[in-house]
């Protein structure tokens, strides 16, 4: 199959018919089958990723071409996310190690972080403390600490696998003296402080949800994603202990995909602000600390 190839632009409409063919799944970072054969070609020959057109004709060695197969068939014929072929995930301009111990990062959160949740948080200079929930590759943490540069980042996940990759991140970073990983089931294992912001991207896909997940979903730690029947099985504990860990100011934040109506039924007792994404109004939630202590 190989000597049929010669140039980047044979693999590459070859690997694009082949992911439409195959009816591919693309939430792992790319929206399209030509979009992700490029990524994983550009990548696979470590050529940059920005620049395509310039190689599109260069004429490519015979083992250039078998690797480059051999990334296209594990990611048609076993449907392994993209960033788990390259070991990489991209958020905006943050680059993330990444493997199957934790979860492709992909967070509307990180659209919020680099304003700093304003108008919603005062004094964004001023935040001392941060807590990120669920925290798996570290992304959010890393981001946290750019945006909030007074900040430490208290980082919490409840999987041992995942905080060896967050702590590969941290230190990536040179984030090490600011960000602190913490195994802990939430708020268990960590110290009584309060903090001006709270996070979490948490598990919130509903039970339905999971059993109708495309094949590349199945490759990530299912912790990671399974919410209970309605989603909220975690959300619903982090909410109940945030009052007692915010400052008197301080925001609790958290991301909950497609689940707002069951996020709007498990809180009906809140008035819960919805913060715009790219996604619409509906992936974040937010709640004050006077909101949570005064129940």
């Amino acid at each position: 199959m190989t000597n049929t190839f010669s140039t980047v632009r044979d693999l590459l409409r070859y690997a694009t018919s082949r992911f439409t063919r195959e009816g591919l799944f693309f939430g792992h970072g790319s929206s399209n089958a030509f979009d992700e054969a490029a990524y994983l070609i550009l990548h696979t020959l470590r050529l940059p990723l920005d620049t395509l057109d310039p190689f599109l004709d260069a004429r490519l060695l015979a083992d250039e071409i078998d690797e480059v197969m051999q990334v296209i068939e594990r990611r048609a014929r076993d449907r392994v996310p993209a960033a788990y072929l390259t070991h990489e995930a991209w958020l905006g301009d943050y680059r993330f190690y990444v493997d199957e111990r934790v979860i492709v990062p992909r967070s509307f959160l990180a659209e919020l972080i680099p304003e700093q949740f304003t108008p919603w948080l005062r004094e964004p200079d001023e935040v001392g403390h941060i807590l990120d929930l669920c925290t798996g590759s570290a992304c959010l943490p890393i981001m946290l600490a750019d945006a909030f540069p007074a900040a430490l980042i208290d980082a919490v996940d409840i999987s041992p696998e995942a905080l060896d990759v967050a702590r590969r991140n941290v230190d990536d970073y040179k984030l090490e003296d600011r960000i602190t990983l913490v195994a802990s089931d939430l708020y268990d294992g960590l110290p009584k402080r309060r903090y001006d912001l709270i996070v979490s991207n948490p598990p919130y896909v509903n039970a339905d949800s999971m059993a109708a997940l495309p094949p590349e979903y199945l490759h990530e730690p299912q912790l990671a994603l399974a919410g209970g029947a309605d989603g909220m099985d975690l959300v619903r504990r982090i909410v109940e202990g945030a009052g007692e860990r915010l400052t008197p100011d301080g925001l609790l934040v958290i991301e909950i995909g497609n689940e707002r109506e069951h996020a709007e039924a498990a809180f009906a007792d809140y008035e819960l602000t919805w913060l715009s994404t790219s996604s619409g109004d509906d992936a974040v939630f937010m709640l004050t600390a006077e909101q949570l202590q005064k129940k």
